[in-house]
């Protein structure tokens, strides 16, 4: 989403994770299994977690919502065509414990799978820590935090979109669940389109539970042709929510113009 400008081998032990990010500890998220989230990207595209939060880390920052001071902006969607529901990005994620250590430690694992993917398509890498990330983003003109949270009631949805923000843009992306799929709203499937070179697009549907993410291309994922790597493009959206609300928090990493 775009904000307007007014506002193979056999699965090797998990890899390390860096030491702790400060004072919001996340032992769940310890034993994600990076290796099976490079296979699911490279086999499907999109990747599911483990819960890496716990249901009340899920209410703490789906109660964030409500706090119109932590954040930078809001955005009613369906006054831009992006479908309908509402969104808000955080002024400063460092103010919200969670979110800053889901950033932190999120960041150096996709960090290595997105290098392995420029590798393939001959594209730049990228640091290894995020403040790198986000000083190169400031030599670029994107100071703007991009980290969000989404509700959706009955009948909203998000159109198919990509989260670009600028000329710098961190490959990978992060969806987290912050309600009980079944239990607090239904509906609201996250719904990804890759386009296909020379062939029809593929639609893939992904139901996250409470507390997991949900990893994914912001604009393009490597697959092996007959020639090498190509480029398939793919935008992501969500199917309208049946009953209930549904919340969830975007974890983008490259910051907006």
């Amino acid at each position: 989403m775009v904000a307007p400008a007014t506002a193979a081998p056999a699965a090797a032990a998990p890899e390390p994770g860096p030491a702790s990010p400060g004072p919001a500890a996340l032992p769940a998220l310890a034993p994600v299994d990076w290796q099976d989230v490079r296979e699911q990207l490279d086999r499907d595209g999109v990747a599911l977690t483990g819960p890496l939060l716990s249901p009340a880390q899920c209410r703490e920052l789906a109660e964030t919502f409500d706090d119109d001071g932590l954040f930078r902006s809001t955005v009613v969607m369906q006054r831009y065509g992006f479908g309908r529901g509402t969104y808000r990005y955080y002024a400063d994620p460092a103010a919200v414990p969670v979110l800053d250590a889901l950033r932190e430690r999120l960041y150096p694992p996709l960090a290595r799978i997105a290098n392995q993917w420029a590798a393939r398509l001959g594209e730049r890498t990228f640091p290894l820590t995020l403040a790198e990330l986000h000083a190169e983003c400031a030599a670029a003109g994107q100071h703007r935090p991009t980290p969000l949270v989404l509700r959706y009631g009955p009948g909203d949805h998000a159109c198919l979109h990509q989260d670009v923000y600028g000329d710098l843009v961190f490959p990978l992306q992060a969806t987290i669940m912050l309600e009980r799929p079944g239990e607090d709203f239904t509906g609201g499937e996250n719904v990804f389109v890759e386009q296909r070179p020379r062939s029809q697009s593929r639609a893939i549907v992904v139901r996250p539970r409470l507390g997991q993410a949900l990893v994914f291309p912001v604009q393009h994922r490597p697959v092996q042709g007959s020639r090498g790597y190509r480029r398939h493009p793919m935008r992501h959206g969500t199917n309208a929510v049946e009953s209930g609300r549904r919340t969830t928090l975007g974890v983008i990493f490259h910051n907006a113009r």
